[in-house]
């Protein structure tokens, strides 16, 4: 009966470890022996390294010295690198109709080519509907030319049966999940790769017009200049001459 609250899966360390002696482990494996407990302790702080109960139930408990920080952080990495890795088995499912447009089956062969790509399993359920229940050789007909169509992918992992209106059949793919999933990675980082050096022509590609761009404008802004200063030139010499007209009328008269 567990009195004190829920166990901890986290071993004991250092001076939570309450025994009279371990038999202790060194850092790189190597079997020191049995020793006191404030000896593995002492020897723990000199090398600052942790006490770490490895196997609680020996006679004496096993303790080694390491880093257990370290040690925690690689073992979350080694767990989140088996999870990504690991296949899960997922069955797809498609149906069909006994007379199905050619159109329609070609589609319907493509998601199963894919599937199987994928690594994961298809189920193909034929649905028959009123007198098509009375000819199951036309299920059976599509079932075993789907099969042949995609047996460079997959193979007939249960054979065609009938279930009540419906014929099933499974196909397993050749291809492992977990290959199917690296492949699918691999795919992902060649695309983005592909992406990043796109961007980066393209980028070089634009510097020499963006360059050009702006000694075009400057030249335009030169010239708006130039127009602007003969524009006030030729206004100041009208200016004049309108003056000299006025002041030589009276001197007429």
């Amino acid at each position: 009966m567990n009195l004190g609250g829920p166990i901890s899966a986290e071993p004991r360390i250092n001076d939570r470890i309450r025994v009279p002696e371990v038999r202790l482990v060194g850092p790189d494996g190597q079997q020191v022996g049995i020793v006191a407990i404030q000896d593995a302790l002492r020897l723990a702080q000199e090398a600052d390294l942790d006490l770490v109960e490895i196997v609680p139930t020996g006679r004496p408990p096993v303790a080694k010295l390491m880093d257990y920080g370290k040690y925690k952080y690689e073992s979350a990495m080694k767990a989140r690198e088996a999870r990504k890795n690991q296949a899960h088995t997922i069955i797809k499912e498609m149906k069909l109709r006994p007379k199905i447009d050619p159109h329609d089956y070609e589609t319907k062969k493509g998601h199963v080519v894919r599937f199987l790509n994928a690594g994961d399993k298809v189920k193909i359920t034929i649905m028959f509907r009123g007198r098509e229940q009375s000819r199951p050789e036309l299920g059976r007909r599509l079932l075993d030319r789907l099969a042949s169509d995609v047996e460079d992918l997959g193979f007939v992992e249960f054979a065609p049966k009938q279930d009540g209106r419906n014929m099933i059949m499974v196909l397993g793919p050749r291809k492992k999940k977990v290959e199917a999933m690296a492949e699918a990675r691999a795919a992902k980082a060649a695309k983005a790769e592909s992406g990043s050096r796109v961007r980066d022509r393209e980028d070089s590609a634009d510097g020499p017009d963006v360059a050009e761009s702006g000694a075009a404008d400057d030249v335009l802004a030169q010239n708006d200049t130039s127009a602007h200063d003969v524009a006030v030139h030729e206004a100041v010499e009208h200016d004049a001459e309108a003056q000299d007209t006025v002041v030589q009328d009276p001197a007429g008269q």
